[in-house]
């Protein structure tokens, strides 16, 4: 097994997604954010992996079932990445949702599951920085899915459906970590 450490994922995530615009934005900001909290200890290195590599199911090359949380931990499943970041990256930000809505839960089941607090810790990171890169709360982020995607996509649905069970994890995740209700839009620059 491939113990993942944050700087082997940001290679490998550049690898897929560094031609994918604001997708690759968006995963940058995620990763460095949480490459900042793991060096002051808040998140674990399997938080910091799975930030730099939760989107890297949308890579064209690794778009089987076009779910991008089970395509990005088959892959990494594939490539023998310790089992936590593989469950990070497949039950991240509401995932179980959308797989009940694209009848994939059965698929979404058979791999791993993730330490809880550690999908706390990710789903924050990824609820707090929006599609292109830049901070944003929780709440806004989800309001600009459902904004996104119209009303009768699986997506949309599924966050309608997880989106009190998010916001509440989210700030579980934010006491926790103890960072301030304006973080990270009170993040000094060079982080993002």
């Amino acid at each position: 097994m491939l113990v993942m450490q944050s700087h082997e994922a940001s290679d490998l995530a550049a690898h897929h997604l560094a031609d994918m615009g604001s997708r690759w934005a968006h995963v940058q900001a995620v990763g460095r954010l949480a490459d900042a909290l793991a060096a002051q200890g808040r998140v674990s290195s399997d938080v910091a992996a799975a930030a730099w590599l939760h989107d890297v199911g949308y890579a064209p090359e690794l778009a089987y079932t076009g779910f991008h949380p089970l395509d990005g931990a088959r892959f990494l499943q594939g490539v023998s990445v310790q089992a936590n970041v593989v469950a990070l990256v497949a039950h991240h930000t509401g995932a179980a949702y959308e797989a009940a809505e694209r009848g994939l839960s059965g698929a979404l089941a058979a791999l791993p599951a993730p330490n809880p607090t550690d999908l706390q810790d990710l789903n924050l990171l990824d609820l707090v920085i929006g599609p292109g890169g830049s901070p944003t709360s929780p709440s806004s982020r989800l309001s600009e899915v459902l904004e996104r995607y119209p009303a009768d996509d699986p997506v949309h649905r599924a966050v309608t459906i997880s989106r009190p069970v998010l916001l509440a994890g989210a700030e579980r995740a934010r006491r926790r970590l103890r960072l301030t209700n304006e973080w990270p839009l009170s993040v000094t620059e060079g982080v993002f």
